[in-house]
């Protein structure tokens, strides 16, 4: 379970796009250690027009390969533990690290549905990661 969403300038090839997904999701395989099997993402592709991502006043320029990516998941995991995800991320998507973006929300076991209307997490049906 972390739900994942990937915002990207449109004109990649799919098979590039995919891999950016792919790398992404073993990137929490390694560092995280959530289930392979365990794979929620939605990619989307926007004209140039439509991403604005500037440098929070860092002195760099963002191109038109700019990813950005936002990760929900359960909280508990600590401050090394998403660093070493940011690196990972910056390291596998073979994508120049000035144009990723990565944002990281956090939430409890009470926030998630899986299907059927029910919180799994909360019910029983799922464990709790890190518990």
């Amino acid at each position: 379970m972390p739900l994942v969403r990937i915002d990207m300038i449109r004109g990649r090839r799919p098979e590039d796009v995919r891999a950016i997904a792919d790398a992404v999701q073993q990137s929490l395989i390694d560092v995280l250690k959530i289930p392979e099997r365990d794979r929620f993402q939605i990619i989307t592709q926007h004209d140039a027009d439509e991403i604005i991502a500037l440098d929070a006043g860092l002195g760099f320029q963002r191109t038109q390969g700019t990813v950005i990516i936002h990760i929900f998941t359960q909280r508990g995991r600590s401050t090394e533990e998403k660093q070493r995800l940011y690196k990972t991320l910056a390291g596998q998507l073979g994508v120049d690290g000035k144009d990723l973006f990565i944002s990281y929300f956090e939430n409890g076991p009470d926030d998630w549905s899986f299907g059927d209307g029910r919180a799994q997490y909360v019910e029983g049906d799922l464990p709790i990661p890190g518990h």
